[in-house]
């Protein structure tokens, strides 16, 4: 699969803008994940996080990219694009099936004011457009309520519940599934 390349001009709007990660956010990007509820709903290992995960995430990311099977960007101010308020992701691009999954985390200063939201329409516009994709889901753990809205006010559809999906902290996870089809954002 070929590389994904990164979106140009960057994704953005009036408010939020995506961009590739710096080397320069890791002191933010490791501040902000480190949040309890970004650990509680993200963080699948039981072992603490550290800013080395940040660092070996980096790495991992571009490689993935260059697979073409992902892409992570940091979610910044529009104005002040040093400012990391969260990261956003599409994975699991699938070219044969023209599907992905689109994932998304923020920082508890960056909660509330329809950021995730921004953020995943950014992001589905462009997998629809540019990458050309029939379908796109967004997973989140039952019990992420927020995470649950976003998808739901981006117009996604809640499809079903996988049970014990996930490998998560020793245990197993459930996941709900929402599935996103062109011409279906809001």
């Amino acid at each position: 699969m070929a590389a994904l390349s990164f979106p140009n001009p960057p994704l953005a709007d009036d408010v939020v803008a995506l961009r590739p990660w710096r080397k320069a956010d890791i002191p933010q990007r490791f501040a902000g994940f480190s949040d309890p509820v970004c650990l509680r709903f993200s963080w699948p290992f039981s072992e603490p996080f550290t800013e080395a995960h940040v660092r070996g995430d980096l790495e991992e990311h571009e490689r993935r990219r260059l697979d073409g099977r992902e892409i992570n960007l940091a979610v910044v101010d529009v104005a002040a694009r040093d400012h990391v308020w969260g990261g956003a992701s599409v994975y699991e691009v699938d070219g044969e099936r023209s599907c992905a999954s689109v994932g998304f985390w923020l920082a508890a200063h960056a909660r509330g004011r329809g950021i995730a939201t921004r953020t995943v329409r950014l992001l589905a516009r462009w997998c629809f457009d540019r990458l050309e994709l029939a379908r796109l889901q967004l997973a989140c753990a039952p019990d992420n309520e927020a995470s649950r809205r976003v998808a739901e006010r981006c117009g996604f559809t809640r499809e079903g519940v996988l049970r014990a999906h996930l490998p998560f902290r020793g245990g197993r996870r459930d996941t709900v599934v929402y599935g996103l089809l062109p011409g279906e954002l809001r």
